[in-house]
Formats: C-alpha cells, sequence, structure tokens
C-alpha cells in the first residue's frame, strides 16, 4: 500500500493525515495566482476524500489559517487608516456578491472537476496573454496609487474567484495592473485584502454549517495551522519570486496541471 492509498482509507472521514496535506497545499498555494480551492479540490481527488458537508466547509475556512498569517506579517500596515479604508471599499463588491451567490457556490461550484479544470485552463491563457501583453513598467509598493476607484474595481475583480479555479490573486494581480497598479503594490494590496475577505467566508461558513463542524474541530485545527504556517514561508517566496520574474511560469503551470489532471484523474 502507497501513501496516497494509505490516506485515502476511510475516504468518508478526514483523519489527522488528511488535514496536514490539506493544509500544506492550502498554505503553499493560496497567495500564488494557481488558486488554492483549486488545488484542494484536486488533491481531494487524488486522495479519494468523499464531497462531504464538512470536506467542503473544511476547504473554506483552512483558507482562513493562511490568510491570517498575512496579519503576523503586515500587522503594521493594517494600522494605516487610509489604507484600511481602501480595503474596506476594495471588499465591498466581493461581500454582496459572495453572500448572494453562496448557495449556487456550495451546490454547484465548490467540488464540480468540470469548473476548476476549465477555470485553471482559461486563467492560464489569461496569465500568459497578460504578461505578454503589460506595458506599463513595475515600481516600488505605493499604496497612494490606489484611489477608491481602483479599489473598487479591484474588488469587482476579486469577486471572479468566486468561480473555484479562478484564483483570487490572480484575479486581484492581474485587475489591478489592468488598471495601472503597479505589480509589487497590487501584490502586497492582493495579500491584505484577503484577509477581511476570508474572515467574512469562514464566517458565513461556521454560521451556515456548524453542524456539519460537530465532533472534527480538531481536525479543522490541524490542516488550519499547517495552512498557517506555511503560508508565512510561501509569502516570502513568493515575493522574492515577482521581483525579478514574472507570472507567465503560474500560467504554463496551470495549463500543464488542468491537463494532466484530465487526462489522469478525470477521463
Amino acid at each position: 500500500m502507497n501513501f496516497l492509498q494509505t490516506l485515502a482509507v476511510d475516504s468518508s472521514v478526514l483523519s489527522w493525515w488528511h488535514a496536514v496535506v490539506l493544509g500544506l497545499v492550502e498554505g503553499i498555494t493560496e497567495f500564488l495566482p494557481v488558486s488554492s480551492t483549486a488545488h484542494l479540490i484536486l488533491a481531494a481527488r487524488v486522495l479519494h476524500l468523499t464531497e462531504t458537508e464538512f470536506l467542503k466547509s473544511f476547504q473554506i475556512i483552512i483558507q482562513l489559517g493562511a490568510i491570517l498569517s498575512v496579519v503576523v506579517l503586515y500587522w503594521s500596515k493594517f494600522w494605516n487608516w487610509a489604507i484600511f479604508k481602501k480595503l474596506v471599499v476594495a471588499f465591498i463588491p466581493t461581500g454582496i456578491i459572495g453572500l448572494t451567490v453562496y448557495k449556487i457556490l456550495k451546490t454547484y461550484l465548490l467540488g464540480n472537476m468540470t469548473v476548476v479544470l476549465w477555470s485553471l485552463l482559461l486563467g492560464g491563457i489569461a496569465l500568459i496573454a497578460f504578461e505578454r501583453f503589460k506595458q506599463h513598467a513595475d515600481t516600488d509598493v505605493d499604496f497612494s496609487e490606489i484611489t477608491y476607484k481602483k479599489a473598487l474595481l479591484i474588488g469587482l475583480f476579486q469577486a471572479l474567484a468566486i468561480v473555484p479555479g479562478v484564483s483570487r490573486s490572480a484575479a486581484t494581480i492581474v485587475g489591478g495592473s489592468l488598471i495601472g497598479v503597479s505589480k509589487r503594490t497590487i501584490v502586497e494590496f492582493s495579500f491584505m485584502l484577503a484577509v477581511p475577505t476570508m474572515l467574512a467566508a469562514s464566517g458565513l461558513e461556521l454560521l451556515k454549517n456548524h453542524s456539519a463542524l460537530s465532533g472534527q474541530m480538531g481536525i479543522l485545527a490541524v490542516g488550519f495551522v499547517v495552512s498557517f504556517i506555511t503560508a508565512i514561508a510561501a509569502i516570502k517566496s513568493f515575493l522574492a519570486f515577482v521581483k525579478k520574474r514574472d507570472f507567465s511560469a503560474f500560467g504554463w503551470y496551470r495549463i500543464a496541471l488542468a491537463i494532466a489532471f484530465y487526462f489522469f484523474f478525470v477521463r
């Protein structure tokens, strides 16, 4: 019996090993433009996990663990009133749209392999095209670049990531760049915008599905903590990467992953 088969035993119930693996996947991918939600769904398929209400809730809530790493790394910037107001403005579209389509997301999109693979594929093509045709130069981080109008538009772009596989990070970074925000500024603003977004998403999930979490809070805590610790290292690595390289590699990775997963696990 190989490692993956061991993890897949009794797939109707998440073990702490499942929680560790999914926590690692979440922490590594949350801030990359590759969609952490898609990777959690694909990882669950590889591990042969049954698509239960708990698994769906687990996939949403452990993202908050990764997001809280931003609070640790960017604590002082959250106390900047000018930046805080822009984060609130950017969150509004996602909050309204997310609350409106919550049932559709949980019922028809989360766990839908067709939606996930197409989103990965098309998102990869979009990243490559964006890097090929973008024209503005990069500058140092300066949040004054982001006006309230641009913050609202960034929030609208982020709302696209309600569709699993789109990637919240990719949507905000590409969207912000398209409206003239420099790369490093929109990357860091995207990190910070994730905090209110996932606080709201996790809070709504706990409110709506607390019964599905009953008796499995320990497993949820394992995934939460692992994703938090892993994400701290992932953020620092990603920032070092974007200083020297563009996002084309992530585009090609998304395309390769979508095609490979289809042929090996879906077809």
